[in-house]
């Protein structure tokens, strides 16, 4: 008698479809879900209702990128055969979810949730929305409502997944009878949690220093042409400091083989900046063009793409709904 497939650990993650995904997505996630695709039973999702925290006064624009998202994802190596992809807003659990743990949410815990001042202060007070306050709560209910039991993050969401995992053990106490009703999650880092963007900080489609995988060849060389580098480096043959350059960290992703290179070239000043961009601009085009090419493909038949959201979400919302339903008897609503 043959032993039973060992169950598969359920996986959550999401992007938010405020524009077309970038450098930072492939290699921090999209890499991770791939690799998830077959050792694990995962759940992607289109956060559209997040989108709004920040860009609530550009709904077309949200509307319009969600389906370009999906392209970049598949185009990535996803394969939506072994996942399920599904969009936000159609399973209304969430939303209801949200609700129901926001009764037991102490005010103070969303406040200290690194995030909030400081995107606000990179961003400007006009995010400074309840929406925006509950945005760590709202992401614990996408992950709670499939009982994700691991969620991909970068370093600067950890802080919201310990939040969660605080959320889910107040109430499992309050609720639960001894019994675990929601799953307390687990991050899980990439090999490459933060991906510099063209001006040093964060690579993210808020701060416009983002490189898209949509991108053509031209606009990505331009784009790494204007990045920023060791401070210090001012001239060609001035003794360089690559671990303070973004651009030396991209080539760890990008061709690893050619970091010792650079890092000995750099450091001996026989290696200048605008050398070192151009080679890296056709390093990356060439890093890029396999996925720019399927992403051609597969933008040609934009009903295939909107099926697997269509088919994704049905399947999505029936696995929530019972979630909810265990909720809600645990909290004598039904």
């Amino acid at each position: 008698m043959q032993l039973s497939e060992k169950k598969r650990p359920r996986v959550m993650s999401g992007m938010r479809p405020t524009g077309k995904i970038h450098l930072g997505h492939l290699v921090g996630a999209l890499q991770q879900w791939v690799r998830y695709c077959e050792t694990a039973d995962p759940y992607f999702e289109i956060a559209d209702l997040h989108a709004y925290t920040t860009s609530f006064s550009d709904p077309q624009s949200i509307r319009d990128a969600r389906n370009d998202m999906v392209i970049d994802w598949l185009a990535a190596g996803i394969d939506p055969q072994k996942c399920t992809i599904y969009l936000q807003s159609a399973i209304p659990e969430i939303s209801e979810l949200h609700v129901l743990l926001g009764m037991i949410t102490p005010l103070s815990w969303l406040e200290r949730v690194p995030t909030w001042k400081s995107q606000i202060g990179e961003l400007g007070q006009h995010i400074a929305t309840y929406g925006f306050l509950g945005y760590p709560l709202l992401q614990l209910c996408d992950i709670a409502i499939f009982r994700g039991e691991r969620v991909p993050v970068g370093r600067d969401q950890l802080a919201h997944l310990e939040f969660g995992r605080e959320v889910v053990r107040r109430f499992n106490y309050l609720y639960g009878e001894g019994k675990e009703i929601l799953t307390e999650p687990e991050g899980t880092l990439s090999d490459f949690p933060e991906i510099p963007g063209t001006d040093g900080r964060k690579m993210s489609k808020s701060y416009d220093n983002a490189i898209l995988i949509a991108d053509d060849e031209t606009t990505t060389a331009k784009k790494v042409r204007s990045m920023v580098t060791d401070p210090l480096k001012i001239r060609r043959h001035d003794a360089g400091r690559p671990e303070v350059c973004p651009v030396f960290a991209l080539w760890k992703i990008v061709n690893p083989d050619h970091v010792p290179w650079v890092d000995r070239n750099c450091r001996s000043g026989e290696l200048g900046c605008v050398q070192d961009k151009t080679d890296f601009a056709a390093s990356l085009n060439e890093f890029l063009q396999p996925i720019r090419e399927r992403r051609a493909e597969i933008a040609k038949d934009p009903r295939y793409v909107e099926r697997i959201i269509d088919v994704g979400s049905q399947k999505a919302r029936a696995i929530a709904a019972q979630t909810l339903h265990d909720v809600k008897r645990a909290m004598k609503l039904v």
